[in-house]
Formats: structure tokens, C-alpha cells, sequence
């Protein structure tokens, strides 16, 4: 089935609920307990003694999964409610208001009642740890079933739809008077907000370091109006998710940084010191102490509106009337178009892609060209970008002296991936873009890659190596950035220079790759390649069942636009001169076609074209251009395929 990463799970470990004493709740008596619902209203348990069963789903207004999960359990009441089966929602968390739960309810058309318990009694009393989790009640209160409501949304994951119903498998068992097959689950999601009791002499509060460190690291997105799913810049805040920021932190999924350490030096690095992890750590032991509110940093002025250097001088909604993103489900990739009206060619200093709803845009690229060049050589935008949006990207204008050109004439393509969060929303994204003068510009910007089209993941292989390389780089050039892209079956991928005395040296290494975060590693430093560098890229995908991000391990994986295909590119951004390359005689730049053409086909950069490095539907041709019958392909011998009109290795 189609599944699609949503990037909310980022933050989500799973596990499993225990009772205080380390006791599984299975098969014991849930005492009866009385809580307000957001209105007000009083809630005993005693008072649905005459139900079949009772369903309670303990929930947070924040938390992804639970979003997620909330249109699922309305929809389960309203089927199982007129059967004698009642649902009640228990919202423990101590960072949750009432007007929160209320909205929550609201927003996802939740019409059972959902309870404020307060001080975690009923959730310490069952053994509730996480959100979403359920207690299925049979007779007398006791737990019969415990754990998820299905396994359709994960860590990491989203399917299209679940493999799982247990919270609904369990519930037609009992109701048909049967014993329930499947009792326990994993309760996948976020750790519930308890009530600590602080150390009073802890030397690590929130006041004096933990606001400061999520101020640099964290507060970016998780501030209101950002992508996170909730906000970091508030103590009452902030404590209710101390266990949980523990966690993702000590597993390395926050802050999200894929990078080795052991490669390159990043001046985007988002990873979190030795000392700030152990502060961490310290100050949840310590039970998230406050400390005195005076030794708070002073707050941060975040920019609003556009961050680029001045008034953008170009601005233009990606599309002419917001897209509607559906509550569930999977999103295929949306495109839409802009005619940029440019008369003459425009050098752009700074891109900004502003998402109109962040809650849902996932990541945008812009590509550029005439309108027959896109039809013709797109491939989703392979071969290069011009802006991107990516999730706690800052905007940054290229140094003094550089640009990026983007000719009379061009179209602007968008590539947008949507995220559903559980609720019906709206998204009307916009492109803002700063020129400056031609006569400033002294180098060009320009992107590139390492691509592979020709895929073929073979079923169940759960490490299947892929190689690509890039172009010669021309004289004079200096890399800036690396942006490698994969989809779900994306399992690592290295970088690395060949150097034209055939040194290698490695760039980067990702050794887990996650499609949830499309991050541009820009050097703290531009790095100088000799001429005739080409950048190689080694991936490697798993397309086994042990991959939960896997649409379907059982099919040949191939090249393709969409999340449940494949891609292979291994983009970077690099400078040149001023009209390096440009305005060639035509020999040269025939010449200059035909050793691009011959880098892409060469893989695996050894320096020769075989028959298996050369695309399945244009094999055939191998043995008519292999003049010399070496069954290895030279510079010159690919050149003879221009003449036969074919778009070989586009």
C-alpha cells in the first residue's frame, strides 16, 4: 500500500504502558472515578455500569498521534456507540488547558466526552505512560484489551492504511461473546504530561539553562505558527513534556541532525553538545525544576513576514487559489507553475518559499526553465533546484558577490509535499526573491547533482546499493552545499569528491537517512575542487518488511516523482566565475554534452560506460555506439548518440 512519512512522528519513541508495580493492567479492575469533562460537566465511571463495555482513550491536545487518532476514535464511537459501547476521553496531561481539549474535540468532531484528570490519578491508577492509548472495559471495569488503536500511524511512518485494527478487532470479539485474539499492543506516542515534584536545590532549572538551550536549538520551530506540533518557549509549557524531550533527545531524534560527525564541518549543524545533553538529562532526574524566573534569558525577536534581505523585489503565490489538504490519507506530490513575466535575466541573491500553513507543508523546491525545457528533461527536477523550503531552514542570502540566474522567459515549477495532521486544512504558499545587480555578481550559483534513474530495488532486499555521479565540475569552482534526496525505502547515503589524480575524499555521510527532513548541508567554509572534480554518491535502500516506511516490500522499486517510487540525487550547490561555461562554440559544447552524458551513465566513476550502467531501455543501442567492441563505451563513441536524437541519460 502507499504510505507517506509525515513529519510530525519525528518526535514519537514507542512503547509500552506498565502499571506502577511493573504489573500488566490486563484482566485487572479499573475502580470507579469521577472527572469534569472541558464544559464542566461531571463524569463518573460507576455511572456506565449498564454498558457493554467501556472505551478509555487517554489523549493530548498536542501530541501528533493523537491528532492523528482523533477523527479514528470518533469515527469508532459513532459506530460502536448505538451497540452498547461507550467512549471516554481522558486528557492527563498537566500542559493541557481545557480550552485546548475543547478545541481538540471541536476540530477533530469528537462528541463524547473527554475528561480533565488533573492530577494523573486515573492515568497513574490504570497505568496509562503514553498518547494515544486505550483500556478496553468489559464486565465489572476490568481491562480486557490495552495498547493502540490500530498500527496504521507510527514512529517514523504512515501507512495508507492499517494492517491492524486491534482496538476495533477486540471489540467485535467481545461483542460476539469470544475471547480477544490479540489483548496487548504497543502503545506507540508521546510520553503524558505528569506532575513533578521538583528538587528544591537542583543547580538546573529551566530558568537558568534549559529555556536557553532550546532557545538556540529548539524555539525556532517550536514556537506558535511553526511546524513543530507545539511550543517550546514556556515553562508550564516545557515541563509537560520533559519525559518526552528526554527521550527524543537521548535517541537522537531531536534536534533532527543526520550528519556524521566524523565528515565535514556544517555552519547548519543543529546537534546538541555532550554538556547541553547531560543538562538535559539532569534537570528532568531533578523533576524539570523551574528556578527562579529572573535568570530567564532575554526572549528572541523572530522575524515575521519575509526574512530576505529587503523588500522582495519579486513575490508570487504558488498557486492561484489554496490547496485543500485532506484531514488523512495519502497526498501525491502537488506541481503547480508560475509564469515569472521576466523579460531579462534576473540574479537573485536570496529565495524565500513562504508555506501558507506550516502545520502541513512538509517541503517545497522551485525549479526553473523555458516551458519545452520542463516538459522535456524535467524528471522532477533531477537535475537541479533554485529555491527550497525545508522545515527550520533559515533564509540566507549568498555573500556578496554571488548569485543565481534565472533567464528571460523562465517558468517557476513547485514541487509541494503535503502532510495531513489529522484535520482538514488550507495552504496558499508564496515565492518572494531579492535581485541584485548584474554588474555586482562576480560568481554564479549554481545546483547540480548526482543522479541515478535507472532503479531497480529488488523485493525484500533490505540493503540494496545504488551509485551516481555528477558531472566534471569546470575551472575555478567551490562547493557550498550537499542536499541529498531519496523517498521512504531511503536508507543512508555518502558523498564523496573524486579528484581528477583519482584521490577521494568524503564530504559527507548520512548512515541514517530520514525523508521527514529534506536538509541542505551548507559548508561552514566554500571549498575549492580542482577542475574536472566529480561528486559520487553511494545509497543504499531498504525495500524489506522490517522497513516500516515501506509501501510494499514485496514489489521491484523504480525511478519516480511520487513517495511510494524511488529517487536517487545527490544535489550540491557550487560557484564558478562570472560566464564560466557560457556562450561555448558549438564543437565545444557538443563536446561538453557528450563527457556530461558520459558521467551521468558512469555510475560508479571508474572511469568507463558498460552495458549495465546504461539505462534497460536504451541497451540495444550498446553494441552499435561500442565501435571499437571493447564492451566499454568512450567519450567519443557516447557522442554518436546526438546524432541518432535520443534522450539517452536525461
Amino acid at each position: 500500500m502507499p504510505q507517506r512519512l509525515g513529519l510530525f512522528v519525528i518526535i514519537l519513541l514507542a512503547g509500552t504502558s506498565i502499571t506502577r508495580a511493573g504489573e500488566r493492567p490486563l484482566g485487572q479492575k479499573v475502580e470507579s472515578f469521577q472527572l469534569q469533562d472541558f464544559r464542566g460537566k461531571k463524569h463518573a465511571l460507576a455511572d456506565y455500569q449498564d454498558s457493554k463495555f467501556v472505551v478509555l482513550a487517554f489523549l493530548g491536545t498536542e501530541c501528533p498521534l493523537a491528532k492523528r487518532y482523533g477523527p479514528r476514535l470518533a469515527q469508532l464511537a459513532k459506530e460502536y456507540e448505538p451497540r452498547g459501547v461507550t467512549f471516554l476521553g481522558i486528557d492527563a496531561n498537566v500542559q493541557d488547558s481545557i480550552s485546548e481539549i475543547a478545541a481538540y474535540a471541536r476540530q477533530h468532531d469528537i462528541h463524547f466526552p473527554i475528561l480533565k484528570d488533573v492530577a494523573n490519578q486515573v492515568a497513574d491508577a490504570v497505568g496509562a505512560v503514553r498518547t494515544p492509548t486505550v483500556f478496553l472495559l468489559g464486565e465489572e471495569h476490568v481491562v480486557r484489551y490495552w495498547g493502540r488503536i490500530d498500527d496504521q500511524y507510527g514512529v517514523g511512518y504512515v501507512r495508507d492504511e492499517p494492517q491492524h485494527n486491534d482496538l476495533q478487532a477486540a471489540l467485535e470479539e467481545l461483542l460476539a461473546g469470544k475471547e480477544v485474539t490479540t489483548p496487548v499492543t504497543e502503545s506507540v506516542g508521546c510520553h503524558i504530561g505528569r506532575i513533578r515534584k521538583p528538587q528544591p536545590d537542583s543547580p538546573v532549572t529551566y530558568s537558568n539553562q534549559i529555556a536557553r538551550i532550546l532557545q538556540n536549538r529548539c524555539v525556532e520551530c517550536h514556537r506558535e505558527g511553526e511546524i513543530a506540533p507545539f511550543a517550546l518557549d514556556d515553562y508550564q509549557e516545557v515541563v509537560g513534556w520533559a519525559a518526552m524531550i528526554q527521550e527524543v533527545v537521548r535517541e537522537g531524534r531531536m534536534p533532527p541532525w543526520h550528519a556524521s560527525e566524523v565528515f565535514g564541518h556544517f555552519e547548519n549543524g543543529r546537534s546538541l553538545t555532550k554538556e547541553e545533553k547531560e543538562t538535559i538529562y539532569a534537570w528532568v532526574k531533578a523533576g524539570a525544576p523551574e528556578g527562579d524566573p529572573k535568570e530567564l534569558p532575554k526572549p528572541r525577536t523572530w522575524l515575521t513576514g519575509w526574512q530576505l534581505p529587503h523588500t522582495p523585489d519579486f513575490v508570487a503565490p504558488l498557486m492561484k487559489t489554496p490547496y485543500q489538504v485532506p484531514a488523512e490519507g495519502e497526498v501525491r506530490y502537488q506541481y503547480f507553475q508560475v509564469d515569472s513575466g521576466f523579460t531579462e535575466d534576473k540574479w537573485v541573491n536570496a529565495v524565500e518559499i513562504q508555506p501558507g500553513n506550516r502545520a502541513v507543508v512538509h517541503h517545497v523546491l522551485m525549479f526553473t526553465g523555458q516551458e519545452d525545457e520542463i516538459r522535456e528533461h524535467f524528471r522532477g527536477g533531477a537535475g537541479g533546484y533554485d529555491g527550497i523550503f525545508v522545515p527550520g531552514q533559515r533564509v540566507e542570502p549568498y555573500p556578496e558577490g554571488m548569485a543565481r540566474r534565472i533567464a528571460a522567459g523562465s517558468r517557476l515549477v513547485f514541487q509541494v509535499h503535503y502532510t495531513p495532521n489529522g484535520s482538514e486544512q488550507l495552504d496558499q504558499s508564496r515565492v518572494g526573491m531579492t535581485f541584485v545587480d548584474p554588474a555586482s555578481v562576480k560568481y554564479e550559483v549554481r545546483t547540480a547533482s548526482a543522479v541515478n534513474t535507472d532503479l531497480r530495488i529488488p523485493p525484500q532486499d533490505a540493503n540494496y546499493r545504488v551509485e551516481a555521479a555528477s558531472p566534471r565540475l569546470p575551472a575555478n569552482a567551490r562547493l557550498l552545499a550537499l542536499n541529498p534526496h531519496m523517498h521512504l525505502r531511503g536508507k543512508s547515503i555518502l558523498y564523496e569528491a573524486i579528484y581528477p589524480s583519482g584521490e577521494r575524499k568524503t564530504l559527507l555521510d548520512v548512515p541514517h537517512y530520514d525523508f521527514n527532513w529534506q536538509t541542505a548541508y551548507r559548508l561552514a567554509e566554500p571549498m575549492e575542487l580542482p577542475e574536472g572534480t566529480r561528486l559520487h554518491c553511494v545509497a543504499h535502500f531498504d525495500n524489506s518488511a522490517d522497513n516500516l516506511n515501506n509501501p510494499d516490500p514485496t514489489k521491484t522499486v523504480r525511478w519516480g516523482e511520487q513517495t511510494w517510487d524511488e529517487m536517487l540525487i545527490g544535489y550540491f550547490d557550487y560557484i564558478v566565475p562570472m560566464g564560466a561555461g557560457r556562450d561555448l562554440p558549438e564543437a565545444d559544447r557538443t563536446r561538453q554534452r557528450a563527457q556530461d552524458l558520459f558521467d551521468r551513465l558512469d555510475k560508479n566513476a571508474d572511469g568507463k560506460v558498460v552495458a549495465e550502467e546504461v539505462p534497460g531501455r536504451y541497451r540495444a543501442l550498446f553494441k552499435l555506439l561500442d565501435r571499437d567492441k571493447n564492451e566499454a563505451l568512450s567519450v567519443e563513441e557516447i557522442s554518436g548518440v546526438f546524432s541518432l536524437g535520443l534522450p539517452l541519460g536525461r
